[in-house]
C-alpha cells in the first residue's frame, strides 16, 4: 500500500478524513445556530469526554458550522492558573472582527473595540511598568465605566452583551468556543456561568461552545449552581461499531482500497472504538497491508507498531509528565481499574498500604495535569481511555 495515500490522521485536534459517529451533535448544532440567529432561546454547549474521543475535533467542526452560517466566532484553550481575560479578549477581537465588514455604522464597531480594549487592559498587573504592560493590539482608545471594572463577573456580562448587540446589529450572532474548558479558574468560571445566563435572559444571540474532562460540569455546577440547567450538556463518547467501521472504509473507499469485514472487526477490538485510536491503528494498518483488500491478518501484523507510537506519543508524554509519587499513585489504580471505570480512592490506599490521606497530594496534583479525574465523591478515573492497560505493562 502507497503510504503517500495514506489517508489517516492520528492527531490532536486533528480533523479526521471522516467525521463519522457525530450526525447527531452536527445536527443539533445547526438548530442551536438558527434559533439564536432568529431570537429564540437557547442554551450554551458543553461537550465533555475522555481524551481521544474527538472533543477538540468536534469542537473545530462546529465552529466551521458557524463560519458557515456567517457568524462571528473566537476559540480560546484555557490554561491552568492562567486568568481567562487576556486570551478571552484576543478572541472576542477575532469575532467581532470577522462581523465588521457587515456593519453599516464603523462608529459602532469603533466603540465596541474601546469596551473590549478597557476588559482587555484590566489584565495589565496594577502596578506593572509601562514597558511590561500588554497591549491587545486595539487601534482606538479604551473606553471607560463600561466592562473596565476589575470584577470578571461583572466586566465580562458587560462585555458579552454588548458583542451581541454587534451581532444582532448585523443579523447573526457570536459563538465563543472554549476548549480544555475544565482548566478555567473559579472566579472565571464563575463569570462565564453569569455572562451566559444574562445572555440567555436577554435572547441575546452570542453562546458560549466548551470543551472538557468528565468532569467539567462538576467545576461550573460548583461555581454556580444554576449552570445544571445554564448549559446542554453532550457527552461525547467512543464511536459505536458501524461509526467505527466508516471512519475506516470512508476515507479507502476513496483511494480504491477495501477492508475484509474480519479486518474491521479486529481493529475496532484494538481501537475500542476511540477515534484516537482508529486513525492510529487504521494508519499502521495501512502502512504494513501489501495489497487491497485489507485483511485481518495485516492488522495483526500492524498492531504492534501502533502500540508502540501510541506508548510514546499518546500514553509515554503524559506519564514522562508524573512524579514518581505520582506514577506510583497510577499504577495502584490500575491494578485495580475494570477497563476505564472508576476506582475507589479508598481501595488505592489499601493495595498501596497507605493512608488515604498520605496519598491526597499525588491525587490532586494528578487532578490539575489532568490524568486523573473525579467523578463522584470518593471515587478517580484516568482521563486517557485504555492508560490503565498500558500502565500494567510498565516497569514499577
Amino acid at each position: 500500500m502507497d503510504p503517500i495515500r495514506n489517508p489517516y490522521a492520528p492527531g490532536a485536534g486533528q480533523r479526521p478524513p471522516e467525521l463519522a459517529g457525530r450526525d447527531t451533535e452536527v445536527t443539533a448544532f445547526d438548530v442551536v445556530l438558527e434559533r439564536v440567529a432568529r431570537g429564540r432561546p437557547e442554551r450554551s454547549l458543553v461537550l465533555t469526554g475522555l481524551r481521544g474521543v474527538g472533543k477538540t475535533v468536534l469542537l473545530n467542526a462546529l465552529r466551521s458550522q458557524a463560519i458557515g452560517r456567517l457568524w462571528g466566532t473566537g476559540k480560546i484553550e484555557a490554561r491552568p492558573d492562567q486568568p481567562l481575560r487576556r486570551p478571552l479578549s484576543a478572541a472576542m477581537h477575532m469575532a467581532v472582527r470577522e462581523l465588521a465588514p457587515r456593519h453599516r455604522a464603523p462608529d459602532r464597531i469603533d466603540e465596541f473595540l474601546g469596551v473590549l480594549k478597557a476588559f482587555a487592559l484590566r489584565s495589565n498587573p496594577a502596578n506593572a511598568k509601562l514597558r511590561d504592560r500588554w497591549q491587545p493590539g486595539i487601534d482606538v482608545p479604551a473606553a471607560t465605566g463600561r466592562a473596565d471594572s476589575g470584577d470578571i463577573e461583572i466586566d465580562l456580562v458587560e462585555l458579552f452583551t454588548d458583542a451581541a448587540a454587534i451581532a444582532t446589529d448585523v443579523g447573526t450572532g457570536i459563538a465563543l468556543f472554549i476548549d480544555e474548558m475544565q482548566d478555567v479558574g473559579p472566579a472565571d468560571a464563575s463569570a462565564l456561568c453569569a455572562a451566559c445566563h444574562e445572555l440567555s435572559q436577554l435572547g441575546a444571540p452570542l453562546i458560549v461552545v466548551g470543551a472538557g474532562l468528565p468532569h467539567l460540569p462538576a467545576v461550573l455546577s460548583a461555581s454556580k449552581s444554576y449552570s445544571e440547567r445554564l448549559f446542554r450538556y453532550t457527552r461525547i463518547d467512543r464511536l459505536e461499531r458501524d461509526a467505527a467501521d466508516r471512519a475506516l472504509t470512508a476515507p479507502a473507499d476513496r483511494e480504491g482500497v477495501d477492508f475484509e469485514p474480519a479486518a474491521l472487526a479486529e481493529l475496532y477490538q484494538l481501537s475500542g472504538g476511540y477515534p484516537y485510536f482508529v486513525q492510529a491503528y487504521g494508519k499502521a494498518t495501512w502502512d504494513h497491508a501489501p495489497t487491497s483488500p485489507i485483511t485481518a491478518a495485516d492488522v495483526r501484523v500492524a498492531g504492534p507498531a501502533a502500540e508502540a507510537e501510541l506508548a510514546v506519543g499518546f500514553f509515554g508524554s503524559r506519564y514522562d509528565r508524573a512524579t514518581p509519587a505520582e506514577r506510583e499513585y497510577m499504577r495502584g489504580m490500575a491494578e485495580l481499574a475494570d477497563a476505564d471505570a472508576p476506582v475507589a480512592t479508598a481501595e488505592i490506599a489499601k493495595s498501596l498500604g497507605r493512608k488515604p490521606s498520605s496519598l491526597s497530594p499525588a491525587r490532586d496534583s494528578l487532578i490539575k495535569k489532568g490524568l486523573i479525574y473525579s467523578g463522584e465523591r470518593g471515587t478517580v478515573a484516568f482521563t486517557v481511555p485504555h492508560f490503565a492497560r498500558y500502565l500494567r505493562t510498565q516497569p514499577g
